[in-house]
């Protein structure tokens, strides 16, 4: 993300400055930040900062580590991993400097001057900004995480909650990486104190004289690789000439007795150099009690024939504790690291048997590796807690031919953060499970009902969740139980709780607060009236409930109650999870109002802008508006009949380009400019399209529409033959239908007319006319009516004639309800709107499916009345 410029021209210390100058004055926070500087590009620390892009829905993230310089240790999008660079062009540099716990809030970094100057906003990388600092255990800020977009975005209150969270789960994952590389480094120098020691092991066979070694001894007793002839004689060769004797004394001593072997001994090498070896074995009975095998080990000890000898050294040494056992499991040796981790000194150890020092030890998983091992003459490796130590430790036995030797350190520290990261993950999970589930309902309301299923039993033992409904009542609407056998008592709780509380109850207080409330179970159980609500309270048996809110933008919308039993402790960050919960819950629940009430009021605008017909003689007129069935998509789709001052009645059908409440306000203009042209001008369609289109232009409209317009007309001829003319034009609509008295489909025009309304006022437009016989049916309708995102637009105008053809004969009304059932179901992908005239015969009374006559006073009668 941070990106390298030139700063040579300044006009003074920048925010940056001051805090990358702030950050070097505490030379400990710098030492710390590099004790866990990762190695390489570690996948636990690229895994948060990829949760915490996607949680926060950024283009990049990005965790810097703050020691001299900056480290960029992971990240998404721009930020470039693996790389360093001055802590005065970082924005972390200003995260990191500021107070504990204030997070970094950006939301347009090119107009804030505490970033506006640094290179990666400069670039373009960065427009928003979100940053929180990372704090060891000491309260030293070491480094910062942060999500950036290129850019502006405001920031939510839970999305600053969110990124701190996660800061704490990157701090986790930095001290236990820093903690698993020191173990490994340990276990690297004790293999190297071992090896330096210089300590071999052997094997003899005294019926065959066979003698075993490793490595170690071939160079102890000067022999060159391979050359070693593996017998009694070979090693015998060596041995100085006045050490042979009681040498081999001892050894056969140790043979006939099935005893021990303890000698120190001079060898002579080829060269003519002399060493000191100390051995040391013991003799491995046969199944007749006569000795099978020898074994033991021996190091050099030229030099050193005093009483500490090297290994002793090497052991004392060692970061980790060691101690060794005899085949009686009594202490042989201990280390003094040992010494320290089993908080007992070596002289109270030395001679006793394990089993008595530590009886807790008695039949546990340290018993039984501890025996498996001997038994097998395989080394053991566990991790296991003690509890009288109250620390988890990392165990290694092997056997030896003296008995058990046992090294461990103690993993308590490690064992604590590797939970504390297992459980923030946890925790994340389920937060990122609940957005999911939030997000991805088409109803937040029922998705909110099933959070309890998510929380129980990961935050508490059972959960309620209330809503409050349109009208200011709290509803419980979901509920769940660990133990399902409960579950029922808790659904009867839920169905008496609300009626029976009293206003001072938590659920109340919560909810005209908005504050966390917390009370005893005994407490909760008391407040309500004796009867069956006490004893299904009694038979759930809270300890502790909980009430968090579940807060919108400045109102509560609801209740999540956590409840505890005995033996389940209330852990703060459980708490602070399930509040989170309760506020992403709130938000989805408080979107769904506000999406509600956007899509109730783009509705009553476009309702309120599509009047009722008129009904003049023998002309029956029926209109329709159907909303979108999602809010966004309510737009300009509109309808429109009304009698001309000629008496000629005009129907028109129109769409404004988009989706919106935009495109539904310039809907209304549109209307009404074309009424009041209309019904001034008396023109017909064509006129009323150009004086449309000009008036567009004039009153500089960006907007595109389209729209057909159909007038129909009658002489005195025409009436005597039963016939009436419908004029009609069309910009960029689709065409009229028209149902004959047959009940034969008939359309009037191809699909593609005259130029779209708003493109070019001087375009030539075309009126077509056709002659219509009484009792046929004309029907006008916008493309939502038929098209689908599965189909094209042909496809759609076919099932509109087919089913035309079914309901040619039903009333109007009907045929116009039934038409929006068969081909949208109710619920169009768009919206739509119909109008529709059936001409009824003028030979005889207007009937009374037609409803009653209703005209302007002001238009002439008509001549067949």
């Amino acid at each position: 993300m941070d990106r390298s410029t030139d700063r040579t021209v300044a006009a003074g210390p920048t925010a940056a400055d001051r805090a990358a100058a702030r950050l070097r004055l505490d030379p400990s926070r710098a030492e710390a930040a590099r004790r866990v500087l990762p190695d390489g590009h570690p996948s636990g620390l690229g895994r948060l900062a990829d949760l915490a892009a996607r949680l926060l829905g950024t283009a990049g993230s990005q965790v810097s580590l703050l020691t001299d310089v900056q480290h960029v240790a992971a990240g998404t999008g721009a930020a470039a991993v693996g790389t360093r660079g001055p802590l005065e062009e970082s924005l972390c540099t200003v995260t990191a400097a500021l107070p504990v716990g204030e997070p970094l809030v950006v939301a347009d970094a090119r107009s804030d001057d505490r970033v506006s100057h640094l290179p990666a906003v400069q670039a373009g990388v960065v427009g928003a900004y979100l940053g929180t600092a990372l704090t060891d255990t000491d309260g030293r800020t070491i480094g910062a995480l942060c999500v950036f977009d290129p850019e502006p975005r405001p920031w939510a209150p839970s999305e600053v909650a969110t990124l701190q969270q996660l800061a704490g789960s990157v701090m986790t994952e930095l001290q236990l990486s820093a903690l698993l590389r020191r173990y490994e480094d340990d276990r690297v120098r004790w293999e190297l104190a071992a090896e330096a020691g210089g300590v071999g092991t052997w094997d003899l066979d005294p019926e065959t004289g066979a003698l075993t070694w490793d490595d170690q001894l071939d160079t102890m007793f000067g022999f060159e690789e391979g050359s070693f002839g593996r017998t009694l004689e070979a090693f015998n060769s060596r041995l100085h000439p006045d050490d042979l004797p009681w040498v081999s004394e001892a050894l056969q001593q140790a043979i006939e007795t099935s005893g021990e072997y303890d000698a120190t001994y001079r060898v002579v090498w080829p060269s003519g150099e002399t060493r000191w070896i100390h051995a040391r074995g013991r003799a491995v009975p046969g199944s007749g009690g006569h000795t099978a095998r020898v074994v033991g080990t021996a190091y050099d000890v030229t030099g050193e024939r005093e009483a500490a000898t090297l290994v002793t050294r090497v052991l004392e040494a060692m970061p980790a504790g060691f101690y060794s056992l005899d085949r009686e499991w009594r202490f042989t040796y201990v280390n003094a690291v040992a010494e320290r981790l089993l908080q007992s000194s070596r002289d109270d150890l030395l001679g006793r048997e394990l089993w008595e020092a530590f009886p807790d030890a008695v039949d546990s998983v340290f018993e039984h590796s501890f025996r498996e091992a001997v038994r097998t003459g395989e080394p053991r490796a566990l991790d296991a807690y003690y509890p009288p130590l109250n620390g988890w430790f990392e165990l290694r036995a092997w056997p030896t031919p003296d008995g058990l030797s046992v090294y461990f350190l103690e993993v308590t520290e490690r064992r604590r953060v590797e939970e504390q990261a297992a459980d923030a993950t946890r925790r994340l999970a389920l937060l990122a499970e609940v957005s999911a589930e939030l997000a991805g309902a088409l109803d937040p309301l029922a998705a909110t009902a099933k959070l309890p299923q998510l929380v129980v039993p990961a935050l508490a033992d059972f959960c309620i969740v209330t809503v409050v409904d349109t009208d200011g009542r709290p509803r419980d609407v979901g509920c769940w139980h660990a133990d399902p056998e409960m579950l029922p008592d808790l659904e009867r709780y839920t169905e008496l709780r609300l009626d029976s509380m009293p206003p001072d109850s938590p659920a109340a207080v919560a909810l005209r607060t908005s504050e966390v409330i917390r009370r005893a179970g005994r407490e909760v159980r008391e407040m309500f009236p004796a009867g069956e609500i006490r004893e299904v309270l009694l038979r759930l048996a809270p300890r502790e409930a909980v009430v968090l809110p579940l807060r919108g933008r400045n109102r509560t919308v609801g209740l999540l109650t956590v409840f505890y039993a005995d033996g389940t402790p209330v852990r703060e960050a459980d708490l602070a999870t399930a509040q989170e919960v309760a506020d992403r819950a709130g938000l989805a629940l408080d979107n769904l109002r506000l999406y509600s009430a956007q899509q109730q009021l783009a509705e009553g605008l476009q309702r309120s802008l599509l009047t009722e017909p008129p009904e003049p003689d023998h002309a029956e007129i029926a209109v329709r508006y159907l909303p979108a069935a999602e809010a966004a998509r309510v737009g300009g789709d509109w309808y429109d009949a009304f009698l001309q001052p000629g008496g000629t009645t005009m129907l028109v059908i129109g769409d404004v380009v988009g989706h919106d409440t935009e495109a539904a306000a310039a809907m209304g203009q549109l209307r009404g400019l074309l009424r009041g042209i209309a019904t001034y001008s008396d023109a017909g369609p064509v006129e009323v399209l150009r004086g449309l289109d000009t008036s567009m232009t004039t009153l500089q409209m960006q907007t595109l529409a389209t729209a057909a317009v159909a007038r129909f007309e009658q002489t005195p001829d025409e009436l005597a033959r039963g016939l009436t003319r419908m004029r009609w034009a069309n910009a960029g609509h689709l065409p009229p239908l028209v149902i004959n008295p047959d009940g034969s489909v008939a359309e009037l025009a191809e699909w593609s007319g005259d130029l779209l309304l708003g493109v070019d006022p001087t375009s030539r437009r075309r009126e077509s006319v056709i002659t219509l016989d009484r009792g046929s049916t004309v029907l006008l309708y916008t493309d939502g009516l038929v098209e689908r995102r599965d189909s094209d637009l042909d496809d759609g105008i076919h099932r509109l004639r087919e089913a035309l053809l079914e309901l040619a004969g039903r009333p109007l009304q009907e045929m116009l309800d039934e038409l929006l059932e068969r081909l949208v179901h109710g619920r169009p992908e768009d919206d739509v709107a119909l109008v529709a005239v059936r001409l009824h015969p003028q030979d005889r009374p207007r009937p009374a499916e037609a409803g009653p006559r209703r005209v302007p006073s002001t238009v002439p009668p008509d001549p067949a009345a």
